[in-house]
Parts: C-alpha cells; structure tokens; sequence
C-alpha cells in the first residue's frame, strides 16, 4: 500500500505523521508542484491532499488510486463526476478546528474593538513613559454588552460564536444562506435586517453559489457605521474592491479577516494599501490552525484511512 502525502508544509513540522507508516509505504512532498504533481501521484493507493486539484488531468494514470484523504472539510478540489467514474472514495475531515476558529473569531473582534494596535503603539514607543496621567483616551471604544451580533452561517462555529457572543451580553441574530437553517436559540432574521441591525456581523458559511459574492458595495453601503465584519468563512463572500472601499470611506468601522479571495495573497490585493490596524486586521488562515487542531487533523485522516482499508465507511464524501 502505497500512501502519498503531496502538501505536508499545509499540515506544519511540528504534527507527527509517523503513525501512517503502520499502514504502508509513506511517501511526502512538501508542497503540491503543478509540473510534478501527476507524476507523484502516479504509483498512489492512497492520496493525502488539500490544495492540489483531484481531476482527471492529475489522477488519470494513477491506476491504483483508491482513496483520497483531504486533510480539511471543503471539498471544492475534488471532480467527483470524474472520481465517482473510477470508483476512487473521497474521506475529508470534520469538526477538528471548530473551537480554534471560534478562538480566532473573538481575537480578531477585540484586536479591531478595543483598538489594541494603536494603545500597543502608544506604550512601546514610549507615549506611556511620557505620559501625565495613568491612562489614555486618544481611541475610543465601548463595552460589547448590548451590542447586536449578527451571524452568517449558523453552523457548529457559528454557534459556538454565538454562544460566547450571548455570554459578553450581545443580541444575537443570524442569517441562514440556505434559508433552511432554524434555531430556536437564536433569532433568524433576512439579509438586509443583519445588515442594518448588527453592531457585529462574523461570517461562517462555506462557498456556494448562494454565498458567493455576498457582501459587496451595496450590502457595505447598508451596514451601520460602527459596524465591524468578520470573514472566517471563505475569501469570495466577500467583494475586495467594495470592501476597500468600505473603509477606506467610513461606511464601516473595520474589518478582520482570516480569508481572502486569492491565498496566498496577491500583491494586487487593494486591501494592502490599507495600512491602519484599527481599520483592518487580516491574518493568513491560521483561525483552523492551533496545534491542537492540526494534531487532530490528522488523526482524523489516519482514523479515515484505517477504517477505508477495514472496509468501513468514515467520513466518506458521497456527491
């Protein structure tokens, strides 16, 4: 049995992918390599990818492919008419970075809420030391009890969000993409009432033709202008011209982001021409990425790959 990781830098140095060698022969590469990929594919049984796209130009002559192991939830790089054809399984995994990126979600708000960046500033470069009183007032910001958080995307993050949002005294309201989603914990409103109404608004929805393109110039236009957005969903939901435009004209007081349209990021990206940390935090995908969840990442993938090879079924894919 041959198993091939093909993206192990996606996965850090600091996870221990020893256990698989129990299984079969294990052959890494550290990233994906769009000229050699599918020529390291060729001699797989099992696949362990995330970026690399699994179609029929990079899976054609792996003849012996049986299974391929995506060490993430998303399932977009995978051709399933294309797969289904050759009868190759498909297992992802589910649920492990959940309360990391509920963590994550709170780290950009209070970055953003608090203005952190610019009191942090105000103490290194030493405006504290020279300072006549023992406090500072040069930022503003309030308490987040009585404030209304609106979610996009109800889902196990969403809700775990929603639950420690409602613990700091917030209003909690959400918006369900699908328009199927209903919680009696919480109120579901529409799009435009979110809008209008949040003092916060975190997305945590997966891509879809419903959640494409979301949030653009005339959603910013209707939002408070207090108001802060968070993206720990996926980069395309929301426009990057129109959301530039949101802050650098003050229809919105900030935004943080932990995803982007293009990752990594392009150099033309015009949210890099924004360069106050009050207005605009983004952190490079990292909500998902706490040791503790990349460590069960990939027990999950052995545990898939275990089962798949007893017979059973775990967190297969069916499309």
């Amino acid at each position: 049995m041959k198993i091939i990781f093909l993206e192990t830098d996606s996965l850090g140095d600091d996870v221990d992918l020893s256990i698989f060698d129990a299984l079969g022969e294990v052959i890494k590469y550290n990233k994906g390599d769009v000229r050699k990929n599918k020529e390291r594919i060729k001699e797989a049984d099992i696949l362990v990818m995330n970026k690399v796209p699994m179609d029929e130009e990079n899976l054609k002559e792996a003849e012996n492919l049986k299974l391929i192991c995506i060490t993430g939830t998303g399932t977009n790089m995978v051709d399933f008419p294309y797969v289904n054809r050759r009868g190759i399984a498909v297992a992802n995994v589910k649920g492990y970075s959940t309360q990391s990126v509920v963590q994550h979600t709170f780290a950009l708000f209070f970055y953003l809420y608090e203005k952190l960046s610019h009191y942090d500033a105000f103490v290194k470069s030493g405006g504290y030391v020279k300072s006549d009183i023992f406090s500072c007032f040069d930022e503003k910001f309030n308490e987040l009890s009585g404030k209304t958080w609106g979610i996009i995307g109800l889902g196990d993050i969403g809700k775990g969000v929603a639950g420690i949002a409602k613990a700091f005294g917030c209003q909690i309201i959400y918006y369900s993409t699908s328009g199927k989603n209903q919680n009696e914990d919480y109120t579901r409103v529409d799009f435009d009432t979110l809008l209008r109404e949040s003092d916060i608004i975190s997305i945590h929805a997966p891509l879809n033709d419903d959640t494409r393109n979301l949030i653009g110039e005339e959603a910013f236009r209707e939002m408070k202008s207090t108001a802060i957005l968070l993206n720990l969903g996926r980069g395309p939901i929301i426009g990057e011209e129109a959301l530039y435009k949101a802050l650098s004209e003050g229809w919105i007081a900030g935004a943080g982001l932990d995803v982007l349209r293009q990752e990594p990021m392009s150099a033309e990206n015009p949210l890099l021409q924004i360069q106050d940390s009050k207005r605009l935090i983004i952190t490079p995908h990292i909500a998902w990425a706490t040791v503790e969840a990349r460590k069960r990442c990939v027990a999950e993938v052995f545990e898939n790959m275990k089962a798949f090879l007893k017979g059973e079924e775990r967190n297969r894919v069916i499309k």
